[in-house]
């Protein structure tokens, strides 16, 4: 793994980060004040109500890629662009992959999706009154739980499992990360589950918690699992918005009719984008909205 630091002006740090995540395929993407801890330091980033005069005036953005060439091309990519025509590049330097996942691992601690349902990682203890658990371990995978489009797919699954009369027959967690969808789908009484994607590391991280979790899932590349050209009652994907637009037609063929399609890592600006990808197929509606983010679903029509 590769981080690429770059400065630019607080006014084009969101197209800089957009660029980097959507066009370069960055894993991550973090922002902090680069007049921090300088007598140019301002309080604010972009709060409704503050006077421009206290906000940042430059933003140092960390983004980590999955090797030098690509952290090379992602700078490449952010100097050709006009969102980076004021970014200054400070560094690209190898970071240690299993150093930098527990650490970060070591900020999450229990958390309760629902009443009674509590997403638990394997280096804490389960709090008492959590009845339904999933212990979980995201390795080098992306789903601890914590993020909210994770939360919302969690609660979205517990609620509609309650609701239902009968469980999801069969169930597809396209991009599954740390497998955390899929085995909450196993908690609330699932029947068959395939769960793909295209990180190996992802694919290794959700067939260890399922072990961990006594739950029976195949897991496998997008193109590897025998049978995944067959239709589900539900299919999950969370993931990020473009690869969701450019999934349409794929994600919408494996529904069986009647069939639930949820899709999050959509930011609420990008809800149009997707209502629109997807009309061919189906409706979507913004079924929750956390922090900015929202999650979308929609029934195939019988």
């Amino acid at each position: 793994m590769h981080s690429l630091t770059v400065l630019v002006a607080a006014a084009s740090v969101d197209a800089a980060s957009d660029l980097l995540s959507d066009a370069h395929d960055a894993l991550s993407v973090s922002i902090e004040d680069a007049d921090a801890g300088s007598a140019a330091e301002q309080p604010v980033f972009d709060e409704p109500g503050v006077g421009d005069g206290a906000r940042w005036q430059r933003a140092r953005l960390t983004a980590l890629f999955s090797d030098e060439s690509a952290a090379t091309a992602g700078a490449a990519g952010l100097a050709a662009h006009p969102a980076g025509a004021d970014a200054q590049i400070e560094s690209i330097a190898p970071v240690d992959d299993r150093d930098w996942v527990r650490l970060t691992q070591s900020q999450f601690g229990p958390t309760e999706i629902e009443p009674g349902f509590w997403i638990v990682p394997t280096w804490s203890a389960v709090p008492p009154e959590a009845s339904r658990v999933i212990r979980l371990d995201p390795g080098m995978a992306f789903g601890t739980g914590t993020h909210p489009t994770t939360r919302m797919c969690l609660r979205w699954i517990a609620r509609s499992a309650a609701a239902r009369p009968t469980p999801w027959r069969r169930v597809l967690d396209y991009g599954c990360g740390s497998g955390v969808l899929a085995i909450a789908t196993a908690r609330f009484g699932a029947a068959a589950i395939d769960a793909v994607d295209i990180d190996p590391a992802a694919l290794e991280a959700t067939r260890a918690n399922a072990i961990a979790n006594d739950v029976t899932l195949r897991a496998g590349a997008t193109d590897g699992i025998d049978g995944i050209d067959g239709r589900y009652a539900l299919v999950v994907a969370n993931i990020l918005a473009t690869p969701l637009k450019l999934l349409a037609p794929l994600l919408c063929s494996r529904l069986e009719a009647g069939g639930e399609l949820v899709l999050s890592g959509i930011l609420a600006k990008q809800a149009d984008e997707l209502r629109a990808s997807y009309a061919p197929w189906l409706s979507l509606r913004v079924a929750a909205e956390q922090e900015g983010w929202i999650l979308m679903t929609g029934v195939l029509a019988a």
